[in-house]
């Protein structure tokens, strides 16, 4: 086939995903595509079969990668060597894009002259993930720091293969391994535009198992923050951006990772480890601190603190939930309210993203 305009890159795991319906997905579109299907650990021939006609598509081609390792980076990055193409762009084997979207992005790409372009998130029941929640009257040459770009942590959409040839998933966490690469996009000062009214990249949750959700020891689930916390371009990276990114990190990774191991018991080495991590987030951006709300903060004191009960620390876990709830929205010093990482600040800009 002629050189594509877009690498398409679904790593698969498993031949019981609907790998079949996200690559039938992208070929909808009429943009000069190649999908590449990495089959990880796994024969070509177990995937063939599932993609069915798809298949024997010109624009399909099926590549093996074999490493033993239950992560995607091998087989992401092994994708993402193998593109040729002006942009690239990832894709889970269990999600879908909707009609005509690559087409559109491309648009967006070319009218902006944009290296990144960021598509529309959809849960594939209808309902808006509401990330990232950009500035209501912007759509290109985003600011990474203004417009909160750390909440989209899947670099989803279109990425410049020549501006961006060598960001790849980081080696090593089998979780949050696309932290790295979205990171290294949003800090790098590049063209990046949103494209609000394209088709959406649709997020199914109907695979008998999604990993980010698998409960795993809390070394392993937040693996990446210490890699993150050495990362040059992050360790480099103004006061401002440095905080902004710590205070998504509490609030998304951390706080994230808490919740669902709420209903868990907790082992004494988990607490050690939580122990260590929040103490050295906490000392990586003490500014971001102050932005978060008073139950994020009695969270933080928890996580921190190994002499807080388990019970006590799952239930300030639940209780940070509880958005409505004053303490949910005030910091415990009034001089942040209105600062841009602060809970109220925060809340309106997911509003608006979801409209």
């Amino acid at each position: 086939m002629a050189e594509p305009d877009v690498d398409v890159v679904i790593a698969v795991h498993d031949p019981a995903r609907a790998i079949d319906r996200a690559v039938a997905s992208v070929l909808r579109s009429s943009a000069a595509l190649r999908v590449t299907v990495v089959c990880h650990n796994l024969p070509t021939e177990a995937i063939a079969g599932r993609l069915g006609a798809p298949a024997d598509d010109p624009r399909v081609r099926l590549i093996e990668h074999h490493d033993g390792i239950p992560s995607p980076t091998g087989p992401f990055n092994a994708g993402l060597d193998a593109a040729t193409a002006r942009f690239t762009s990832v894709m889970g084997s269990d999600d879908e894009l909707e009609p005509g979207a690559i087409d559109a992005w491309l648009r967006v790409a070319d009218r902006d002259d944009a290296d990144v372009v960021i598509p529309p998130l959809r849960h594939a029941g209808g309902a808006t993930i509401p990330t990232p929640p950009v500035r209501p009257w912007r759509s290109r040459r985003l600011d990474g720091v203004a417009d909160r770009l750390s909440y989209r942590s899947a670099p989803l959409g279109l990425v410049s293969r020549a501006r961006f040839a060598d960001v790849r998933m980081a080696v090593g966490p089998r979780v949050g391994e696309d932290l790295e690469y979205s990171g290294r996009l949003w800090s790098s000062g590049a063209a990046i535009s949103l494209a609000r009214r394209a088709p959406a990249y649709l997020v199914h949750d109907d695979a008998p198992t999604r990993v980010t959700f698998t409960p795993r020891p809390i070394a392993d689930e937040l693996a990446y923050l210490p890699l993150l916390l050495e990362a040059p371009w992050l360790v480099g990276a103004p006061r401002p951006h440095r905080t902004a990114w710590a205070v998504k990190m509490w609030r998304i990774n951390v706080f994230g990772a808490l919740f669902y191991r709420s209903g868990h018991a907790w082992a004494p080495e988990d607490r050690r480890d939580l122990s260590v991590l929040a103490t050295a987030l906490a000392a990586f951006a003490p500014d971001a601190l102050e932005r978060l709300s008073r139950l994020e903060r009695a969270l933080v004191d928890a996580a921190g603190d190994e002499a807080v009960s388990d019970d006590d620390l799952n239930r300030r876990a639940r209780e940070r939930r509880r958005f409505a709830s004053p303490a949910a929205l005030l910091p415990r010093r009034l001089r942040y309210l209105g600062a841009r990482e602060a809970p109220l600040r925060y809340m309106i800009a997911t509003v608006l993203a979801r409209r």
